[in-house]
């Protein structure tokens, strides 16, 4: 019998993509919460002793990390089922291209509005701006007439970008600004409309109100500092 266990925290966008697409792939798995903010379980620093950080994917005892790695391992140990990245090599490149676009992009200027304030938030406010265009600009080519990033199948992009969905509304209401998907980026709109109606992406995805109350804590615990 197989032993998947994934180590994470209800609120990392980088654990609830491997979630995700775990669930998509109809694997059976443990899960383990994680409050790295407090305590860093035994288990963690063991499985990763490098960098200590979540989220793990524990296969038959092996530990994988860094959640694009992982999430290309899920891909490739559970063939059978649906696949996430592009058989075509160019396909398979953009993929990779635009899920690292989200994670040193999306997901920095996101980080820098919740930790900045005056003119550092406003810069890291119009870089989320830009950086929605250029998707918007990647959606425009790589949809090909489909719901999702690539086309007809629910894929690696989709799965890299979905859990950032729920960290919107907190990027908004600290930095005192609207994003406005529906009218300024009505591509992203549509597409993350469909993402967000697949049942593992609501399995997974917390309440943005939430998300919004973590990230309040982390803006006060900046502020301290």
């Amino acid at each position: 019998m197989e032993e998947v266990k994934l180590l994470s925290m209800w609120v990392s966008p980088f654990g609830m993509r491997l979630q995700i697409g775990l669930e998509e792939k109809g694997i059976k798995y443990e899960y383990q919460e994680e409050n790295v903010a407090v305590n860093k379980s035994d288990l963690l620093l063991r499985m990763n002793p490098v960098y200590k950080k979540i989220p793990v994917l524990i296969h038959n005892g092996n530990p994988i990390y860094k959640s694009l790695i992982v999430l290309q391992y899920i891909d490739e140990a559970w063939p059978a089922s649906k696949r996430f990245l592009p058989y075509d090599p160019y396909d398979c490149a953009l993929a990779w291209f635009w899920a690292d676009f989200v994670d040193k992009k999306i997901y920095e200027a996101g980080s820098r509005i919740i930790r900045l304030k005056g003119e550092a938030q406003e810069e890291a406010k119009q870089d989320m701006v830009e950086n929605l265009e250029h998707l918007e600009g990647a959606l425009k080519q790589m949809l090909n007439g489909g719901p999702y990033f690539g086309g007809e199948e629910f894929g690696f992009v989709d799965i890299t970008f979905i859990p950032f969905v729920s960290w919107f509304h907190t990027h908004e209401t600290i930095g005192n600004f609207k994003l406005a998907f529906e009218t300024r980026f009505p591509l992203p709109h549509g597409w993350i409309k469909k993402c967000t109606e697949r049942e593992s992406v609501k399995k997974v995805l917390p309440p943005p109100e939430r998300v919004l109350e973590f990230g309040l804590q982390i803006r006060k615990k900046f502020a301290a500092d």
